[in-house]
């Protein structure tokens, strides 16, 4: 292990300039921090993350609260993990991962351990009952999803309800007259998490501005579920000419069933999903959708928590906003 005083040796300055180039504390000339940090990397220096943290009442470390639960996707929630761990390192932090459903008890052992500089949280619901406790803690955090009251809160989020919009004024703008929506797990929906009731939001309310019908079920997911979902969905609406999905777990299933009923995409049937363009491309019927803009959101989650660290941020709603790609899945409709 290189020591701080091997490296105040090999770039020919004091054990305190090095740790004055280390922590900032003290102005330190330009050419004097070059060659300190040079000698940092030539030898593969690594600061004793116990010491540092003494020293500066820091841990220099993010905790992302991650609840995996079985009714989301884990593919896009492992993207954005992955997104603000290699943005976090960027800037000199690492990440504590915390995947249980603890809820406030998690929010409180952080806050109140010292385990984490900040926090950044995820699986939003629109009444969260961990924002209470984030609002009184001094420590600051972020949140990826966007609640119903963001008063006193920073949020990330892709404009859900935006998103919604665009799917149903592009299925209205081909003449599609009656819409079904193959939703997320109804879990998802009883809890009332952000993402998905914001996207029904705006579904529901461009529907009504082009006067189409729309027609929302919740999907388990699956071939199975999918199947009755799709029979339920046609018994009550037989003339629906137009799908969205916001169920990976649906998409394949819904495009067999399609084909197995003799309705050819997109000449009698358009799709469009939201979803996270690799499966859109990789789908059996390269499908029309809003993509979910995981790496971007994990990036700006972090920049923003950086910037609360330091004192350069306050508190702010950042809704990044949907992009609508048409592929082949998506057509007019069909003259009946």
């Amino acid at each position: 292990m290189v020591t701080l005083a091997e490296v105040a040796q090999h770039a020919g300055v004091s054990a305190s300039t090095v740790s004055y180039v280390l922590s900032g504390k003290r102005s330190i000339s330009a050419t004097t921090r070059q060659r300190v940090e040079r000698s940092i990397r030539e030898l593969g220096y690594h600061p004793n993350a116990g010491a540092r943290a003494l020293a500066s009442s820091r841990s220099n470390v993010i905790a992302l609260m991650v609840p995996l639960r079985t009714d989301m996707y884990v593919p896009v929630m492992m993207e954005i993990a992955i997104a603000v761990a290699t943005t976090a390192r960027t800037h000199g932090y690492d990440v504590l991962l915390l995947t249980g459903e603890e809820g406030p008890d998690a929010v409180r052992r952080v806050a109140g351990s010292g385990l984490a500089d900040g926090m950044i949280l995820m699986d939003v619901e629109l009444d969260d009952e961990r924002l209470p406790l984030l609002r009184e803690s001094a420590q600051p955090a972020v949140l990826i999803g966007l609640p119903a009251d963001t008063t006193g809160l920073t949020c990330v989020d892709l404009d859900f309800r935006a998103t919604g919009g665009l799917c149903v004024e592009h299925l209205a703008g081909l003449g599609h007259r009656d819409v079904a929506v193959i939703g997320e797990a109804p879990a998802v929906y009883e809890r009332h998490t952000g993402f998905a009731e914001r996207t029904l939001d705006g579904l529901r309310s461009a529907a009504r501005e082009t006067g189409l019908r729309l027609l929302h079920r919740p999907c388990e997911g699956g071939y199975d579920a999918t199947a009755v979902t799709v029979a339920r969905i046609l018994d009550e609406r037989p003339d629906t000419t137009g799908f969205v999905v916001q169920n990976e777990a649906a998409v394949e299933p819904l495009l067999a069933l399609l084909r197995q009923q003799g309705r050819a995409v997109p000449e009698d049937v358009s799709v469009v999903a939201v979803c996270p363009e690799q499966v859109a491309v990789q789908a059996s019927v390269r499908l029309t959708s809003v993509s979910l803009p995981a790496q971007e959101m994990g990036r700006h989650a972090v920049e923003q928590l950086v910037a609360k660290l330091d004192g350069r941020g306050g508190d702010e709603v950042v809704l990044l906003p949907p992009e609508l790609t048409v592929r082949a899945s998506s057509g007019p409709a069909p003259v009946r």
